[in-house]
């Protein structure tokens, strides 16, 4: 286990844009895998492979790319990784970021789905405060302790590690209709 955390260290200082992104789809994948098989109880033979290719999908093409550029972004205008500058950084990560950030992930998982703009609509109204508020419950204590305790190269990576519960639930909750 050891030589392929060492291995990722350095993929990831290689290539940090292209392995956080290949870190995002890969754990959406395998947070939608635990949905289908340890929460929906699916078995095998009921998994459905072409929704987890969807949630590997969006953790490549909006979660990566998303967060990839977000936590730069925070660094950039909060310097710093005292109590007071990882405070902060939760604050507008939560208030900013987390939001919008929901909102389209809900649409964009309905639209992989194959739900109309309307049927999406009435998704959002049905699950989007819900998922905000089990947000709350997870996120701003991870995030202070990624902002404090993790340099900014590995913060996508540990998020999406304790992302997994999360993304088990965002699977269930995306692909519950």
């Amino acid at each position: 286990m050891a030589a392929l955390w060492r291995s990722y260290q350095k993929l990831l200082a290689k290539h940090p844009w292209k392995m956080q992104i290949l870190t995002a789809g890969t754990l959406m994948g395998v947070g939608d895998v635990i949905s289908q098989q340890a929460v929906e109880h699916k078995g095998l033979r009921e998994h459905n492979p072409v929704r987890t290719m969807k949630m590997m999908s969006i953790g490549f093409f909006f979660v990566g790319p998303t967060l990839g550029k977000w936590y730069p972004f925070l660094d950039r205008i909060v310097p710093g990784s005292n109590k007071t500058a990882a405070f902060k950084k939760m604050l507008l990560d939560q208030i900013v970021l987390c939001p919008v950030f929901l909102g389209c992930f809900l649409s964009i998982a309905g639209a992989l789905n194959g739900l109309s703009p309307p049927q999406i609509g009435d998704k959002l109204k049905r699950d989007y405060k819900d998922t905000l508020i089990v947000n709350y419950y997870i996120w701003p204590a991870a995030q202070i302790l990624n902002f404090y305790f993790v340099p900014l190269h590995h913060r996508l990576a540990v998020v999406q590690i304790v992302a997994i519960v999360w993304n088990v639930y965002l699977s269930w909750k995306a692909n519950k209709l």
